[in-house]
């Protein structure tokens, strides 16, 4: 009788201290199922996009469209160096800066100017840039993102001279 009371007891002991394991688990099921469906979800999209992508190079032979096109046409000597592409696009931001006090006209040039050598460098280096497609802020958001690629890639692009940065800071 003794041994059935311990047992008895172990078993409720063990009911209690499983008791905040169990709501927690029914508490927290919703959020569980949630998790599971969305990396099921996930998992499901990466594999149709592994698929398409796996008919598409069927589909496409790359080797044979690149075949007849000439490579050593990209390394022509009629394209700016990149050093020299990198020293123009910091003469522009410099005279970016100073935009404020010149007319639409100016304004719009050496934004073009400027815009037109971050697409150079962009070629050169490899970065995917919209430049062309954009206006307005998204056109704005657009450069600040190239110029960050172009950084990450090498490119050393100016930061604010540092006399706009003492004026900015009140010194």
């Amino acid at each position: 009788m003794a041994v059935v009371h311990t047992l008895v007891l172990a078993l409720a002991l063990l009911a209690v201290l499983c008791l905040p394991v169990f709501l927690a688990l029914i508490l927290g099921a919703d959020e569980l199922l949630d998790r599971l469906a969305c990396a099921v979800s996930e998992w499901r999209d990466a594999r149709r996009e592994r698929r398409t992508i796996k008919q598409l190079d069927r589909a496409v032979d790359a080797a044979s469209l690149t075949r007849d096109i000439d490579l050593t046409a990209f390394d022509a000597d009629g394209r700016p160096p990149i050093e020299e592409i990198a020293a123009d696009l910091r003469r522009l931001a410099g005279q970016r800066l100073g935009i404020a006090g010149r007319s639409q006209v100016w304004q719009c040039a050496v934004l073009r100017a400027y815009d037109d050598r971050l697409r150079l460098a962009s070629q050169r280096l490899g970065v995917a840039e919209h430049l062309a497609e954009l206006e307005g802020m998204d056109l704005e958001i657009e450069r600040v993102r190239v110029e960050g690629e172009l950084t990450a890639a090498g490119l050393s692009l100016p930061a604010a001279p540092s006399g706009l940065r003492r004026k900015q800071r009140g010194g």
